[in-house]
């Protein structure tokens, strides 16, 4: 007869209980992992040193998204022009709005609480956990045997060195969120998603603001084409740009020293953003122990099981260092609770994971850009796209900055798509499925869809498709027989 429990017993008086999965860390991967884990009966411990919830909620996608919405309305209320309305400057309290932002997290939180997350059967455990032995880890003078375990203890932002940056009382991601007065001059050190929207949203709240980016140009893993009017976007709206601009100090108070195209530059700020990329959170976590493995840059080694190198340990989101997204480290914890609990292999396909940056425009992606594809297909790829200056609802919403580019193979198979424009971030879901499964830009056009939308751009994208296959003289040239034959079978007799 089988154990009944073969993963560990209660005992009396000072209990040892072997868990069936012990999760490091509180975020998106570790909430996702621990919840379903225990909706499916297993027994769950989750460590957290500071509150369940995790960069996303209280510093990231949350407070970011909340800021852009107030920014956003005051930005709409200036050129309500455009609407047939009358214009004027807005009036606010910049506190007031900040405030707002702790109100959202509060509501967005309520289900990530120690006591939301006990009732549904996750234990929290309240400190810094580390494997203290193989099988084991301690959380301070307690021990928690395991089944499983699995690191989640996700990413901070790192702080470039450069020279004097320690004396600038620099904001990141954590901290830009405590302000309560706003920046009359605001410098951003990093173009890519988290610099640009939050460059843009100050600068819609009235802040002056410069931005400094190493690359060539700004969100350097898009479209090129998507790069440039985000650009253009935010040069239209006072925002200054650097590209090609590498920081190289800070050589007094609210100076920022900075290496560009026409030589050294000096920009004047009030306070200085740092969005400049992710370092990972392993500090302390014993993974020497039990032979857990990280690259040269600390993120954690996995497999495409997410395995780590270490006995019955796992790790997801962030803290593997692969696509900083919420929803790709949710995607990771489903993968590796079924592999650690159930000995399931699934594996991990980056290749489908759509991404949105919520500038207005937005920009939201899956798969390859038109020069990925022309890199990875060797050559060029069929490229068919949709300006939202011809879609009917862009026009009435009077959004018609944009466009939906669809990138396929030879053979109308869609390998990536970029959308730009109002609802980007909705519009990609239907493409990300397409590309997931291999579809064609055909299945596309032939969905049909409410009008009028948003997503109906990459819609009519894709109608392009039949303009490449038949309207066109060589098209018309291959169905001319088979008209001429359907002519002759339907001319009338007699």
């Amino acid at each position: 007869m089988l154990n009944p429990r073969p993963w560990g017993r209660y005992r009396s008086g000072d209990v040892k209980r072997t868990w069936d999965l012990v999760v490091l860390g509180g975020g998106s991967a570790g909430l996702v992992a621990s919840l379903t884990a225990a909706g499916l009966g297993a027994r769950v411990a989750l460590i957290e040193a500071d509150r369940p919830g995790g960069d996303c909620l209280y510093t990231g996608c949350v407070p970011s998204k909340s800021l852009i919405a107030s920014a956003r309305l005051a930005h709409d209320i200036r050129h309500a022009g455009g609407l047939g309305l009358e214009p004027f400057e807005p009036r606010f309290d910049f506190a007031r709005v900040m405030e707002r932002i702790g109100s959202v997290i509060d509501a967005a939180g309520e289900h990530d609480s120690p006591e939301y997350l006990g009732s549904q059967g996750v234990e929290v455990v309240q400190g810094h956990g580390r494997f203290a032995a193989p099988g084991v880890v301690s959380v301070d003078d307690r021990e928690l045997r395991f089944r499983a375990a699995l690191i989640a203890t996700g990413s901070r932002p790192a702080v470039p060195p450069i020279a004097g940056i320690d004396s600038a009382d620099v904001l990141t991601n954590e901290t830009v969120f405590e302000l309560r007065e706003l920046p009359q001059r605001l410098a951003v050190l990093g173009g890519g998603p988290v610099g640009v929207e939050l460059a843009q949203a100050f600068g819609r709240l009235g802040s002056r603001v410069e931005l400094v980016e190493m690359a060539g140009e700004l969100l350097p893993r898009e479209d090129p084409e998507a790069s440039r009017l985000i650009a253009l976007q935010l040069a239209d709206e006072g925002v200054q740009v650097h590209t090609q601009t590498r920081a190289t100090g800070v050589p007094g108070p609210c100076r920022l020293s900075a290496e560009g195209p026409a030589g050294t530059i000096e920009l004047g700020f009030d306070r200085l953003l740092v969005a400049a990329g992710r370092r990972p959170v392993v500090d302390d976590l014993g993974l020497d122990t039990v032979g857990v493995e990280t690259t040269a840059e600390g993120w954690i080694r996995v497999d495409r099981f997410l395995r780590t190198t270490g006995d019955r340990i796992f790790a997801a989101g962030d803290a593997v260092g692969e696509l900083f997204f919420t929803h790709v480290a949710g995607y990771h914890a489903l993968v590796a609770m079924a592999n650690a609990l159930f000995r399931a292999r699934r594996k991990v396909d980056h290749s489908a994971i759509p991404s949105v940056t919520f500038t207005d425009p937005e920009v939201a992606r899956v798969g390859l850009t038109e020069p990925q594809a022309r890199e990875r297909l060797g050559r060029e790829p069929l490229v068919f796209r949709h300006d939202y200056a011809r879609s009917d609802r862009a026009l009435t919403a009077s959004a018609t900055q944009g466009f939906a580019k669809l990138i396929a193979d030879r053979r109308g198979r869609l390998v990536g798509a970029t959308v730009v424009g109002e609802a980007a971030g909705e519009s990609i879901a239907e493409v990300a499925r397409l590309v997931r499964d291999g579809g064609k830009v055909a299945e596309l056009s032939q969905m049909v869809h409410a009008y009028p939308t948003f997503t109906e751009a990459p819609a009519r994208a894709a109608d392009d498709w039949w303009r490449h296959k038949y309207l066109n003289p060589r098209g018309r040239r291959r169905l001319r027989p088979l008209l001429a034959l359907l002519r002759a079978l339907d001319r009338p007799r007699g």
